[in-house]
């Protein structure tokens, strides 16, 4: 009896954490988007994007493989990554964090958007790089460029 209520404890933690962290994203990211006067969308899940060119050709779906251009950034506008200028890559939509596989299909081949992530749907507590705190709202400008 004394486990089960140690469980109930920590899920309670654990869920409370999250619920806190999304509420701290969800502020930092109204802010980012007031600040740069932006008119971005908001998904169900949190995500906010903004199109530009909504592209004609292909749409990606989960088993997809995408080619493209990107620039990913914090929301203080420190650049953490980018793609090769001369050798855009090449994804495969599900093995992306959870912020791309819900955005770049939201676009056709030839489309641009920008991506603002919480941190549930990027990285979260762990992070694949020194320059990406834990926790981080990410910022994409994503261009499609093909979708195979």
């Amino acid at each position: 009896m004394k486990k089960a209520f140690l469980y109930l404890g920590i899920l309670f933690t654990l869920f409370a954490c999250k619920k806190e962290q999304f509420e701290k994203d969800e502020e930092l990211i109204k802010q980012y988007i007031a600040d740069n006067n932006y008119n971005a969308t908001r998904t169900s899940t949190g995500l906010y994007y903004i199109i530009s060119d909504t592209g004609t050709g292909s749409t990606a779906n989960a088993a997809s493989s995408v080619k493209i251009n990107y620039v990913g950034y914090l929301t203080n506008g420190k650049v953490f990554d980018s793609s090769p200028v001369d050798a855009p890559p090449t994804f495969v939509l599900a093995q992306l964090i959870k912020g791309w596989q819900e955005g770049i299909p939201l676009i056709r081949e030839g489309g641009k958007i920008k991506l603002i992530v919480p941190s549930a749907l990027g990285y979260g507590s762990s992070s694949p790089s020194s320059d990406i705190p834990k926790n981080s709202v990410l910022v994409f400008d994503i261009e499609l460029l093909d979708v195979i």
